[in-house]
């Protein structure tokens, strides 16, 4: 039976090792009103309800259409 190489799982850090680039975080700041901040906390969130909205009204148009063709 051949003898497996032990695998290493410790980052080399030696001379010739690449170096790691510090990690930046740009911050800006603006001035929102109350509403404007209140919008921009809740994006993400606005947006998902939004296009859900969307996609539901299209389904009742178009169901509302199907079914007014059978009457």
């Amino acid at each position: 039976m051949v003898k497996q190489k032990k695998k290493r799982n410790k980052k080399y850090s030696g001379a010739d090792a690449t170096v790691q680039r510090p990690k930046i975080t740009r911050i800006t700041a603006a001035n929102r009103s109350k509403l404007s901040q209140w919008l921009f906390d809740r994006k993400k969130i606005i947006r998902i309800i939004g296009i859900t909205l969307l996609i539901v009204a299209a389904i009742i148009i178009t169901v509302s259409g199907i079914v007014s063709l059978f009457r």
